[in-house]
């Protein structure tokens, strides 16, 4: 390019995000599956707790078990004031359909689900998150190794890397550390600090936490900022002997996080995983 750098813009691309993504035969016949639509909220609901349980395997894969920490919610489409929720004291690798818990908003555990205690840290945080962020499906909260090592900074991630304009302009710090959250007041101000729209945010010497239209886009999402504050641990520490980083501009990081930002898009992203849940362990999850 004779040293002339070359932005691209979104003229003349598709209007859905997820459509610039990928193509089709000519005749216009191959469709992309994406979310479902349901006839029945009492479907909805089941489908829901399929791909949750598909999502806990999945952080169990990633290693991301760190005794009773961590937990995902995600709103129930029948009673839209309850989430559903893991049990307390079980591992992401074992969970399954059947193990979810159902939630009501006096925090408690309800007669609609398994019978099994929860968190009480996760009935704080993801309780104030689902009432300001009525936007939003699912939350994902737990203690992964790089999130957590990256939070002892107390800062967002650069975006260094085609993947991290996932983060860009989407991306919140809470910086703060209070202790075990277990009152109400330390889940209303990490609600605070995501505010109206950021699905992602940096909990300050504790870890990560993302949310999503779907829990497809939430736990993609959670990975997904894992694997960057990994790659920062790694940039800072080549930057520390002296190689500059290269962050990406403002304006390319924005024409990509307008494509892959879009929640249909990270959600296709997880389907590879959920699939190959369903092959590795023979669907045990869906039980």
């Amino acid at each position: 390019m004779n040293g002339t750098t070359y932005h691209q813009t979104l003229n003349g691309l598709a209007e859905n995000p997820l459509r610039r993504t990928w193509r089709g035969n000519k005749q216009g016949t191959i469709e992309l599956a994406t979310v479902p639509k349901f006839d029945s909220p009492y479907e909805e609901r089941e489908w829901i707790k399929e791909h949750m349980a598909a999502a806990f395997r999945y952080w169990g894969k990633l290693g991301y078990g760190e005794g009773v920490s961590g937990h995902i919610t995600v709103r129930d489409p029948v009673l839209p004031d309850h989430y559903w929720m893991n049990p307390f004291a079980e591992h992401f690798s074992t969970i399954t359909k059947s193990m979810l818990v159902l939630v009501g908003p006096d925090g408690y555990v309800s007669p609609h689900g398994a019978q099994l205690p929860i968190n009480t840290a996760g009935f704080y945080i993801h309780s104030a998150i689902h009432k300001a962020r009525p936007d939003v499906h699912a939350a994902a909260h737990c203690h992964s190794l790089h999130g957590k090592a990256w939070s002892a900074f107390g800062r967002p991630i650069d975006i260094l890397t085609q993947d991290s304009c996932l983060f860009h302009d989407n991306l919140a710090v809470y910086n703060n550390f209070g202790g075990i959250v277990l009152a109400q007041e330390e889940g209303e101000n990490i609600a605070v600090a995501l505010g109206p729209k950021s699905k992602t945010c940096i909990l300050q010497n504790h870890g990560l936490l993302t949310l999503g239209n779907t829990v497809d886009e939430a736990v993609y999402l959670f990975a997904a900022l894992d694997r960057q504050c990994k790659v920062q641990l790694l940039a800072e520490a080549a930057a520390a002997n002296g190689i500059p980083k290269t962050i990406i501009s403002k304006e390319d990081a924005e024409f990509t996080a307008r494509t892959i930002q879009w929640w249909e898009n990270v959600y296709v992203n997880f389907q590879p995983e959920y699939k190959l849940l369903l092959k590795e362990t023979n669907g045990d999850f869906l039980l």
